[in-house]
């Protein structure tokens, strides 16, 4: 009970010194950004008169709308809409249909007297006058036709022959209905039949059908056209909404040296703050907003690494030493940058993603390369409050973000040199983008100048990237691929150690650094990582490398000469016996986690079953690791390649079909024994890293020619 305590006692201590950390390490972040940045929102006021003259060229230092310059063009803009109106096509159909009513009873009528006359007895009867038809036409009229329509008008149109009147009708029908269509309005009823009777003028027509089509258009043409409000407001709305703001951009030059304040000018330095000191509080809080919005992604990126990966002091002055150092690079830089020379190209934004990434994580590169991004579009931003740079921050951010990308499987610090060539490509590509963005003409020695700046910053970027980390891999002891490289060389005094005193351990170890290695990288774990560990793992062997079989070369087997017990005693305590040594030579906690865990908690089965034999009540605690489990990818797969690198050795004909099963067998046997169940790798990743170190192994096993022997004479 009191242990379970002090456990929970020691976990809390250890959470809110972890939280301890983070806090005053973001406190300290987020007083030196905004110490660096505050000058970049802050905005000079001026004491000016009306009608004075300017004592110096003053620009807009944000960007806003001139409201009331925007009202008076939208009310200009609204005054010129004409008014809508909608046009009834009932109207429009009920005129053409009188037309054509009119026409085809006047048909009708002489087809009913021609019809009349052929079937008369009486031939002497006299034919109808004109004004008997006009009465006949007036009875099938409809009333709307006879009321608007004279009686001469009708007797000059029965009078004509009907080739005539269906030509007119047809033409006469053509012209009022593109008329009507068009809307006939009140004021416009007379232009609109004086139209229609210059188409009828101007055609080929009998005279007396033009004479009577002219009068006609009387009759047919009416207004059809009528005040619509809804669709004239909503064109005035439109008209409004259209109109765009009158703004007043940040770094516009408001009033020139000299220049005299008139009243315009003098309400828009109102307008934009520069004769209000009061407005200076506002960026300052906007300021503080992004800063801690800033500092808290820095903190929950921390608070992810210490879940994940160790989180230790080092690594939090890490992130503050070279968060202080791009920043003050930055503000350097900006000093000399203006409009007119881009000096932000020559910024060596992409060390801090290099170093971030080497140091810590490559997520936390990427996050932190996001945050630097951001800062580097205000300080960039020719100290014009309420502006940001964007092409800056847009440049800075993939400049690092190619260096992450680009720095990849370091084997040594040639690695940052190739990475700085491939971010100098990248940099002059952007650059390049940018230009061909801006629409502006640029001269080639221009273009020769920007591309040659950003070449540099991806130059001191490696360069400084290269000078850097040897600091913070000594004096923070923070593990990078540079100090892995160091720590594989043979001429370490450990591994020198291991070759001469357990020579046989050394080639195992060799081995599986060499099978863990390809299966990490195989998942994208750190394969680097993974190959040191494994020169370490089997260090703790060298205090009696002669009880463990590959060191016994023609010598009697040890073991045969104590219990299973003490036997088991001696190979459970290699690895923390190997653990202690790495510590006294302060090899990294990394490699010495491997050392601890390679083992798990798994059982040594031989030493178990022989004193089963003995002792049937014998437990299998006695002979089982203590722990822990492999904590990581690296530590789990280094696990599973030790063992399966001595399965392998111990068969006597190795082939491929063998090879498989024993593979198979230990990762499934390590599996069912819960020795991977505290890293985390997936099911997935289990499947091909058996497949590689199946691969891998066929490639070092594989069959040799036996060359025959010469017979003695």
């Amino acid at each position: 009970m009191f242990k379970k305590r002090f456990n929970v006692s020691a976990w809390i201590k250890k959470s809110s010194n972890k939280w301890l950390m983070i806090i005053l390490s973001t406190i300290l972040l987020a007083v030196f950004f905004f110490v660096m940045t505050i000058n970049n929102v802050h905005t000079e006021t001026y004491e000016i008169e009306r009608f004075s003259r300017a004592q110096e060229t003053i620009r807009s230092p944000v960007t806003m709308e001139n409201e009331q310059e925007t009202e008076r063009k939208t009310r200009e803009t609204v005054q010129a809409v004409e008014d809508r109106y909608d046009i009834d096509q009932e109207i429009t159909d009920e005129r053409v249909a009188y037309v054509n009513e009119l026409f085809d009873a006047v048909n009708k009528l002489d087809q009913d007297i021609g019809a009349g006359q052929d079937n008369s007895e009486d031939t002497s009867s006299p034919p109808l006058s004109n004004q008997e038809k006009v009465q006949r036409l007036k009875q099938i009229l409809s009333p709307e036709i006879t009321e608007g329509i004279s009686d001469d008008l009708l007797s000059q149109l029965v009078e004509i022959s009907e080739n005539d009147r269906n030509n007119g009708k047809k033409l006469f029908l053509e012209s009022l209905t593109e008329t009507m269509n068009n809307g006939v309005r009140t004021e416009n009823t007379q232009s609109a039949i004086t139209s229609i009777n210059q188409t009828i003028k101007y055609e080929a027509l009998n005279t007396d059908i033009k004479n009577v089509l002219t009068s006609l258009t009387e009759f047919a043409v009416v207004e059809n056209s009528f005040f619509d409000v809804d669709k004239t407001a909503n064109a005035r709305k439109e008209a409004a909404s259209s109109v765009d703001p009158v703004v007043i951009r940040a770094g516009e030059i408001i009033v020139r040296e000299e220049q005299i304040i008139t009243n315009e000018i003098y309400e828009k330095l109102d307008l934009v703050g520069v004769l209000d000191k009061e407005r200076n509080l506002f960026p300052g809080i906007g300021l503080s907003l992004l800063i801690f919005l800033i500092c808290f992604i820095i903190a929950h990126e921390m608070n992810w690494v210490a879940k994940h990966h160790q989180l230790d002091r080092g690594k939090i002055i890490s992130i503050v030493l070279i968060s202080i150092i791009i920043l003050s690079l930055m503000k350097i830089v900006s000093i000399y940058t203006t409009q007119v020379n881009q000096l932000f190209y020559v910024m060596p934004i992409a060390t801090g993603a290099l170093l971030i990434k080497q140091l810590i994580h490559e997520r936390s590169a990427i996050v932190l390369s996001g945050l630097y991004a951001i800062l580097g579009s205000v300080i960039f931003n020719n100290q014009i409050p309420g502006s940001l740079h964007v092409e800056a921050g847009i440049y800075f951010f993939l400049s690092q973000i190619a260096a992450i990308i680009l720095l990849m499987n370091v084997k040594d610090r040639l690695a940052i040199v190739k990475a700085g060539l491939g971010i100098g490509i990248t940099n002059m590509i952007i650059v390049v983008l940018f230009i061909f963005l801006s629409f502006e003409k640029y001269a080639l020695s221009d273009i020769f100048i920007q591309t040659s700046f950003a070449a540099a910053s991806a130059f001191l970027s490696a360069v400084l990237t290269i000078g850097l980390l040897p600091f913070f891999e000594t004096s923070l002891g923070i593990l990078s691929d540079i100090k892995l490289l160091q720590l594989s060389s043979p001429n370490q005094p450990l591994l020198k150690k291991l070759l001469t005193e357990a020579p046989g351990t050394y080639h195992h170890s060799v081995m599986v650094a060499n099978l863990s290695e390809t299966a990490c990288e195989a998942i994208g774990a750190n394969g680097l990582l993974a190959r040191v560990g494994a020169y370490y793992h089997d260090v703790g062997k060298t205090v009696r490398p002669h009880y463990f079989i590959e060191n016994q070369l023609a010598i009697k087997n040890p073991h045969d000469t104590i219990t299973p017990e003490e036997s088991a005693k001696i190979i459970i305590n290699h690895p923390y016996d190997g653990a202690e040594m790495l510590s006294k030579h302060r090899l990294p906690e990394e490699i010495i986690d491997i050392a601890k865990q390679h083992h798990g908690t798994s059982l040594l089965k031989f030493f178990y079953i022989k004193e089963q034999g003995k002792n049937p009540a014998v437990t299998e605690d006695q002979f089982r690791y203590p722990g822990p489990k492999p904590q990581s990818s690296e530590s789990a797969i280094i696990s599973i390649c030790d063992s399966v690198e001595a399965a392998v050795r111990s068969l006597k004909e190795p082939t491929e079909v063998k090879i498989e099963e024993i593979v198979t067998s230990i990762i499934n046997n390590k599996m069912t024994d819960g020795q991977l169940d505290d890293c985390p790798l997936t099911l997935k990743e289990i499947n091909i890293i058996q497949r590689t170190i199946c691969n891998t192994l066929k490639g070092i096993f594989h069959s040799r020619i036996q060359y025959p022997m010469k017979e003695a004479k």
